[in-house]
């Protein structure tokens, strides 16, 4: 079988993705990226349009809460339109069987649904439950089982279809154009039948009885293999308590959070500090810093 991977070309995303289809690859199976610039030496196809998410995460990396939420589902549903206009011949132009999808990338399986296509769904973030026993990752919110608390984690998937629908008028309209009946109130509606999978270890998740049958807890996708080299200063490593801090590929354009984490390290001489700031500052623009805080740009594959 020929399997189609799409995810965001993010290295958080396409790090476990093409560990998983290395993996799959191992058991027979051809692999492919699809819409990808790259994919650790696995067979890509670049997609005919732009990276919308990528272009626009300068301006994003720079937001917090509920800008941030509404930028990135203004962005992601543009991402999600161009993908489905070219979806279908690029599938069938690389004679793909079954797709492997970024559970990031909202309504990316109607392109699947209209081929009448097979397809999985994976969480390279945090997963969403729609079911409204537990609490949206989205907000910090403790899990709680009172009847307030319900109400408001329902409340909280309400208003992430309100936030959908704010931008997802095309994507409707492609829906009806082909002839897919969707109920855009439930924000799961289109959950692949046959899989959706989060790399969340089930100790860590929320407790809930209403996982629907196909969603499996995995723990990480990580084999070691396909990452670039990163050089690390190992021999400033102290072997005192060690801090390690980031804000991942996304939201990594506050300096003010960066230095406020290296402020707070500074009230403590016995601990050692790794700051891994990403690609959108530069670690001198985080101004004086401690001896014992270690700045780089990155420090993802330690555990390779």
């Amino acid at each position: 079988m020929k399997l189609g991977f799409i995810c965001l070309n993010l290295p958080g995303h396409l790090n476990p993705m093409t560990a998983l289809a290395r993996h799959l690859q191992d058991r027979n199976h051809e692999v492919v990226f699809l819409y990808s610039s790259g994919a650790a030496g696995l067979a890509f196809v670049p997609g005919p349009e732009k990276d919308h998410f990528n272009e626009n995460r300068p301006e994003l990396s720079k937001m917090e809460g509920e800008d941030a939420l509404q930028f990135s589902a203004r962005v992601l549903m543009a991402q999600t339109e161009a993908m489905l206009k070219s979806m279908p011949a690029m599938v069938q132009a690389n004679g793909v069987d079954a797709l492997v999808l970024d559970m990031g990338i909202f309504y990316l399986e109607l392109g699947a649904m209209q081929l009448g296509m097979p397809y999985v769904h994976i969480s390279n973030s945090l997963h969403l439950d729609f079911s409204g026993y537990t609490p949206l990752c989205l907000y910090d919110w403790p899990h709680e089982t009172t009847t307030a608390a319900l109400a408001r984690n329902r409340e909280g998937v309400a208003k992430l279809v309100r936030l959908l629908e704010s931008s997802n008028a095309s994507i409707r309209a492609y829906a009806e154009k082909a002839e897919l009946k969707i109920d855009w109130e439930d924000p799961g509606y289109t959950l692949s039948p046959f899989a959706a999978i989060t790399q969340v270890p089930r100790a860590f998740d929320f407790e809930s009885s209403h996982w629907p049958p196909q969603f499996y807890h995995t723990g990480p996708f990580h084999d070691g293999k396909g990452r670039e080299s990163v050089d690390f200063p190992w021999e400033r490593l102290t072997g005192e308590p060690l801090i390690y801090a980031s804000m991942g590929t996304i939201l990594n354009g506050r300096l003010d959070v960066f230095r406020t984490i290296v402020a707070a390290l500074a009230k403590h001489n016995d601990l050692q500090l790794v700051l891994s700031v990403g690609d959108q500052v530069e670690p001198e623009q985080i101004g004086p810093v401690p001896g014992n805080a270690i700045i780089v740009k990155r420090a993802h594959n330690w555990s390779c």
